[in-house]
């Protein structure tokens, strides 16, 4: 896999599903896993990739009861989810409620796995980074 990458803007339909832009639909025609992640985003993994997370989770978790309470969360909030052939897919209510997610969504590519953003929190949490392209940060 070459990493995800790029930024699109969808809108949630009545039902809680979101649209996964086209060019990231292949990559998960057999479904993935969504989990509450950093920053207050949502993110989508392969199979193969969320297996390499929970591998690492495991080995945190052998460190100590802080590190075993977040593996427990971080395994209680992800979500086994399924891509519908138009591309659609439903993302459960707490996990919209994380991310505060009520319309518009960015769907952003972050190398080894899909963020899906508020766009509100992007600008706050994210887009301040921008700075370091243009050579304006210390």
């Amino acid at each position: 896999m070459s990493g995800f990458v790029g930024r699109y803007e969808h809108s949630l339909d009545t039902k809680g599903r979101v649209i996964l832009p086209a060019k990231f639909r292949a990559t998960f025609e057999r479904g993935g896993y969504l989990a509450e992640n950093h920053e207050g985003c949502l993110a989508l993994w392969t199979h193969g990739e969320f297996q390499r997370q929970m591998a690492g989770m495991q080995e945190q978790a052998a460190t100590g009861r802080t590190d075993r309470n977040r593996a427990r969360l971080w395994a209680s909030n992800a979500q086994e989810v399924e891509i519908d052939r138009q591309g659609r897919m439903v993302i459960p209510p707490r996990l919209r409620q994380f991310a505060r997610l009520e319309s518009d969504v960015l769907v952003v590519g972050a190398l080894d796995r899909i963020e899906l953003w508020n766009p509100t929190l992007w600008e706050e949490q994210v887009q301040p980074a921008e700075q370091w392209f243009l050579g304006d940060e210390d």
